[in-house]
């Protein structure tokens, strides 16, 4: 069994219904084996839990359900060591929002989604390793300037979404991107080594408090 390393640290998972299985588990067994509680989270819209559906990719295949009964908007974000956004439509469904009462729908809006302010507060914290993998930057489009600059690697059906927002994107052979506190995947089978390089850079972090990590691309 692997050393403990990440002993005691939490890490928040934001899933939602076509959520990959095969991606889930691996961030269950991965960081329980380091050592890390892992929280799955969503916006429960008041429930006590909800459960949500996998994703259907091939002709026969079964579909599998995720009970969720943390809402992110009831835990403090400073608690976690890393905050990631599953692959799958969790950040295409979390991007929902409701416009105030008698307003026009504007783009701006759109910022005010409880996910995106979550994700946003994560981003305003050196100290939390943030991770995205695959669809997971769309939740971060509707506030570009968090984006802007940053280098990252997305799967190509949103690449020109997270360039218009300013990212730079790295391609990598490993598909893994790290720069500074930010940690981006490709697509949703480089899990493995997506969360290689998020338990190496909270540990990095543990380290050498307030030293932003460098950029890398992580090896498989």
């Amino acid at each position: 069994m692997a050393t403990p390393m990440l002993e005691g640290k939490k890490i928040a998972i934001l899933v939602e219904s076509e959520f990959i299985p095969e991606e889930i588990a691996a961030y269950q067994q991965r960081f329980a084996e380091l050592g890390a509680t892992v929280h799955l989270m969503s916006r429960l819209w008041g429930n006590q839990s909800l459960r949500f559906v996998s994703d259907v990719d091939a002709v026969g295949k079964s579909l599998e359900y995720l009970d969720v009964s943390i809402d992110f908007q009831n835990v403090d974000i400073n608690d976690y060591a890393a905050v990631i956004v599953s692959a799958g439509y969790t950040s295409v469904r979390l991007r929902y929002f409701e416009p105030p009462e008698g307003c026009p729908l504007s783009p701006e809006q759109s910022r005010t989604a409880p996910a995106v302010q979550f994700f946003a507060q994560a981003m305003a914290n050196p100290k939390i390793v943030k991770g995205a993998i695959c669809h997971g930057l769309w939740l971060l489009t509707p506030i570009p300037e968090l984006l802007r600059g940053r280098k990252v690697i997305c799967h190509e059906v949103t690449l020109a979404d997270i360039a218009n927002a300013g990212a730079v994107y790295v391609p990598s052979a490993s598909g893994i991107v790290v720069d500074g506190d930010l940690v981006t995947g490709r697509a949703g089978h480089d899990v493995g080594v997506f969360i290689d390089a998020i338990a190496q850079l909270i540990i990095q972090q543990d380290a050498q408090p307030g030293q932003k990590g460098e950029l890398v691309e992580a090896k498989s």
